[in-house]
């Protein structure tokens, strides 16, 4: 994705980078996408158009693939057709998923909508031979009489190595106004003719497993996971920037963090030194994200502190110093075009898709790699299940501070669950971790009490006292309704037993 700004030094970072450069003319493009009314071919996760430029038309079929940190790698099928009216039947049959009925589906495909722009193109040729097209698309996305601004360089592999392709790709994020792009124009396309744009999710879920995966495949599975997460909010922030969005984006960063620790059997910390270096740096930058968050909820008229706060200007004041210190709206926008950011998401990617932790492997991680990890598991639910317990124990009344001080311990033990709990029955689950997931929650409230606490300390003012006393008693309810939680969770039995 490609900020107006960097436009025109495209070409000279293409020529820095290539062997030889071939310079093709521009072409206006018209695109239309078909599908059926039940967007039957988006569910099978198939794109179909047309394309008609320069007199010539031709038919394009892609078909499901995978996508991380803004590589796409799907199937493609093109063919000639003699107008931009799309004939579904001329494609091999062979290609269609099983059980896809072609032909019901050709007799009830419309356009959606359509993509028109100028591609400017260049062909270029590595210093090791490979061969990569570049191709920058200007335009617009039209569907329902709505349209999207198109401004993207693409980069597709056409000879050589996917190495090279990581090479340029690199070469161009170290520019401050391009970033990697997780949506094709066709997922765009789609949501913008349905009226579905991209939501922020309430919670970061669970990462889709089936049982019998191994710890390899489980550690693919989550790490494309946890990048998609991070894309996917980055991007919601460009559409509607939110705080919420924000701290979905620093989720997703600590599961990415937390694979590393919970596939150590196979990962070495050598292979991720450098990787977690950097995701450290990116939570450190986002790190204001939950204070700012608290301070807007005191300040919300809906909120039970709204009246409490309004009637003592001296904490009003201090909330409002410490608002105007937050980073702006622009200068996140500056953080996701960042070389630095778009650098770390572009090495998660290469190291994910090259399987780069094989390079620091042993005999006793090659045969861990291929362990079900099902078992594995069982293991570190069961060992985190029983060090919740030792820091929680059932004899023991808790405090606020008891439970602020294991905060950091059971998110990891959540997050664990995020990463490996589709692998058990999904009720049974549920029923488990809602009272952790009560305790967690809690947990964040306790923390935003703490710190209105220490937003009064400190000041002679009798206003500021009234509020401390009235914090002291909501953390003793609080406190006491986390109790609750704790003591009915030693009932449940643990859904991985």
């Amino acid at each position: 994705m490609v900020s107006d700004a960097v436009i025109p030094l495209i070409p000279s970072l293409i020529t820095q980078f290539a062997k030889t450069v071939t310079n093709k003319p521009s072409r206006s493009l018209q695109n239309a996408y078909y599908d059926t009314p039940n967007r039957e071919l988006r569910a099978l996760d198939i794109g179909y158009r047309t394309r008609c430029a320069d007199n010539k038309c031709e038919q394009t079929i892609k078909l499901a693939g995978e996508v991380v940190g803004g590589l796409h790698q799907r199937p493609e099928f093109n063919l000639p057709i003699e107008s931009n009216r799309p004939d579904l039947m001329a494609f091999d049959p062979s290609i269609w998923p099983h059980g896809m009925q072609a032909n019901v589906i050709a007799e009830n495909i419309h356009p959606i909508f359509s993509t028109n722009f100028i591609r400017r193109t260049w062909l270029i040729e590595t210093q090791n031979g490979a061969k990569i097209e570049v191709v920058l698309d200007k335009g617009e996305i039209a569907a329902a009489g709505k349209v999207e601004v198109i401004s993207e360089l693409e980069i597709e592999l056409v000879e050589g190595s996917r190495n090279e392709l990581f090479a340029l790709a690199d070469k161009l994020v170290s520019q401050n106004c391009i970033r990697l792009g997780l949506y094709s124009k066709a997922a765009r396309g789609y949501r913008l003719a349905d009226d579905t744009p991209l939501q922020p999710s309430k919670s970061i879920g669970f990462v889709k497993l089936k049982g019998q995966v191994t710890q390899e495949q489980a550690l693919i599975e989550a790490m494309g996971f946890g990048i998609r997460f991070v894309q996917k909010h980055e991007q919601c922030y460009f559409n509607k920037p939110s705080l919420k969005t924000l701290k979905r984006v620093t989720d997703g960063i600590s599961l990415i963090r937390h694979n590393f620790w919970l596939f150590d059997d196979i990962v070495s910390k050598e292979s991720t030194e450098h990787l977690r270096n950097e995701l450290k740096w990116l939570l450190s930058e986002l790190a204001w994200v939950e204070n700012a968050i608290q301070l807007k909820t005191y300040t919300s008229k809906r909120h039970a502190f709204y009246k409490k706060i309004n009637n003592a200007p001296a904490l009003t004041q201090v909330i409002n110093d410490l608002k105007e210190l937050q980073p702006s709206i622009d200068d996140i926008y500056a953080l996701f075009h960042s070389a630095r950011y778009n650098r770390l998401i572009l090495s998660l990617t290469t190291w994910l898709i090259d399987k780069q932790w094989r390079k620091f492997w042993d005999q006793k991680q090659l045969q861990n790699a291929d362990q079900s990890v099902a078992s594995i598991a069982n293991r570190l639910f069961d060992k985190d299940w029983r060090n919740l317990h030792k820091l929680l124990p059932k004899e023991q009344t808790l405090t606020a501070n008891d439970y602020l001080n294991i905060r950091t311990q059971l998110e990891n033990s959540l997050l664990s669950g995020n990463c490996l709990g589709a692998l058990f029955d999904k009720e049974e689950r549920l029923e488990f971790r809602l009272p952790w997931l009560d305790i967690s929650h809690g947990m964040y409230e306790l923390s935003t009490l703490d710190y209105l606490k220490q937003l009064c300390g400190g000041q002679e003012d009798e206003k500021l006292a009234k509020i401390q006393t009235w914090l002291a008693q909501k953390t003793e309810y609080l406190v006491s309704a986390m109790e609750q939680s704790r003591l009915a969770s030693f009932d449940i039995k643990p859904y991985w037993l």
